[in-house]
């Protein structure tokens, strides 16, 4: 799926006339490269190789600023640990892997347009939503 560069995370933060110290750079750098939705701890470890002076309290209060700001997104999977993803510039709903925790991004049209029409059945305009799906691979049923 299509998110944000990680130049766009920084310009976006300037833009709100955030404050960008080089451990936020870090920070925000390390959010707009993963591919994998991580969480907060494992933010941390990838910040705390690349600058040794970032601290875990650092990383929270850094994230939930660029949570605040709608600059990541909070994506919270059942695990007990939320994870971020940088502010998706496009609609997208994930596969959640139970059995190995890997998180799959897709879209597609078809739920796109039912959520839309059940929504209308029932009197709604629907503006918003987040679908997940939680499943284990098909071979894994033997």
């Amino acid at each position: 799926m299509s998110t944000p560069k990680t130049e766009s995370i920084e310009q976006l933060c300037a833009a709100k006339g955030m404050r960008m110290t080089e451990q936020r750079r870090v920070i925000a750098r390390v959010v707009g490269e993963a591919d994998d939705h991580p969480d907060v701890e494992e933010l941390y470890r990838r910040a705390s190789a690349i600058d040794a002076r970032i601290s875990i309290s650092t990383v929270y209060r850094t994230v939930k600023l660029f949570e605040d700001a709608g600059i990541i997104a909070r994506l919270d999977f059942r695990d007990g640990r939320s994870r971020y993803e940088p502010q998706p510039d496009e609609h997208h709903d994930h596969l959640i892997d139970l059995r190995s925790g890997k998180i799959i991004e897709f879209r597609d049209e078809g739920i796109e347009e039912l959520q839309a029409e059940i929504a209308r059945r029932l009197g709604y305009r629907l503006v918003d939503h987040r679908l997940e799906l939680y499943a284990i691979p098909l071979d894994d049923e033997g």
